[in-house]
């Protein structure tokens, strides 16, 4: 789905089969060499995230969580990324978190703004699908 927030697009967009694929292939050639470089495996975390597979997603997620735990000075561009990932996969307390971390230290960026905005939207739209979903109990006297 297409969103009017332009620095946000790339959490509503995908990355095709052939763009993954050649980031898969260098993220496992790495692994076969016994080194995986942390831009390899960013990218491919990266190229995981903008999939459109939920599986696939978690995955990235994961990679790019690892990135961060293990590497500080990538830290930045990997809270953007898992934001988008968690995002994507409707979970939206972690996403929300890991967004809010980026707006901290970084309240003017634009992708992060934009992308709150994404996620207050989806909680509302949630929100309010899932009233419409509960089943009404209603009360007669006989």
């Amino acid at each position: 789905m297409p969103t009017d927030l332009p620095y946000a697009a790339e959490a509503e967009t995908s990355l095709s089969y052939d763009e993954l694929e050649v980031l898969r292939r260098q993220y496992y050639k790495e692994i076969e060499q016994g080194h995986v470089t942390t831009q390899s495996k960013f990218n491919y975390g990266w190229g995981l995230v903008k999939s459109p597979s939920a599986d696939m997603q978690t995955e990235g997620v994961k990679l790019l969580q690892e990135i961060y735990s293990a590497s500080p000075s990538h830290r930045r561009e990997c809270t953007y990324y898992i934001a988008v990932g968690y995002y994507k996969l409707r979970n939206y307390t972690h996403a929300r978190k890991f967004n809010d971390l980026l707006l901290s230290v970084e309240p003017e960026n634009m992708q992060a703004q934009s992308l709150r905005t994404l996620i207050e939207r989806a909680v509302t739209r949630d929100a309010y699908i899932g009233k419409l979903n509960f089943p009404t109990v209603v009360l007669t006297s006989l």
